[in-house]
């Protein structure tokens, strides 16, 4: 059996305008089903424990009606501190998406650390829309930048100003240019269409859309 750990924002408000934030509720579900579909173990972590903040719930999307009401989202709201994680137990992570860990998880050193260790064990490390904002200002062994190098996408520019996630006011950052300016090799498709590229062991999703897939793609990588 298989474990894989969610890696969860704590941030419920976002920018200078001090937007609602959260994690981006569909960016659970959907990989959350994939993995228990597979007969994996998921398991909840969050930067302070306990219930993390959402956005994005919609009612009328099947899935994310069933994760709702589901055990997994009970777990969810009672997830363990990332502190208290003995993250050598997992063979996979995933950070979903959601504008809060553009705040909480850019430079916390917990998370640089963890990211570096399942990294450099070779497991896999799974990511969608502002969720590779948590591989920013990962340092590895050697001195090196996580982001060298790699195949990356995340939401882009084009998509935010759709969303009118203004620079400052919701945003502290535009990702996409912050992961090239980290020597990530960026791509994309068109806003809010499904996209997810894999650079050995790390796995990145442009949006929501991508959620699934994300968890597709790192399933196909964990070793039967």
């Amino acid at each position: 059996m298989k474990h894989i750990l969610f890696i969860v924002t704590s941030t419920n408000k976002t920018g200078t305008g001090q937007h609602d934030a959260g994690y981006e509720f569909s960016e659970i579900a959907d990989p959350y089903f994939e993995f228990i579909k597979k007969g994996y173990t998921v398991d909840f972590a969050s930067i302070i424990g306990g219930k993390p903040p959402f956005v994005g719930y919609n009612p009328s999307q099947k899935v994310s009606k069933n994760f709702i009401e589901s055990n997994g989202f009970k777990r969810l709201n009672f997830s363990h501190k990332l502190n208290q994680i003995d993250i050598t137990a997992y063979d996979a992570i995933f950070f979903p998406g959601g504008l809060g860990l553009m705040s909480d998880m850019v430079d916390n050193p917990l998370v640089k650390e963890v990211i570096k260790i399942v990294y450099e064990k070779g497991k896999v490390i799974g990511a969608v829309c502002h969720g590779p904002s948590a591989l920013l200002n990962v340092i590895l062994s050697d001195g090196s930048n996580l982001l060298e190098g790699k195949k990356i996408n995340s939401f882009t520019k084009a998509e935010e100003e759709e969303d009118n996630h203004t620079l400052g006011d919701v945003i502290p950052f535009m990702l996409d240019e912050e992961l090239i300016k980290q020597g990530a090799i960026f791509s994309h498709t068109k806003p809010f269409e499904s996209y997810v590229i894999n650079d050995g062991n790390l796995v990145t999703g442009q949006n929501p859309a991508s959620a699934s897939n994300v968890a597709l793609k790192m399933i196909d990588l964990l070793p039967g």
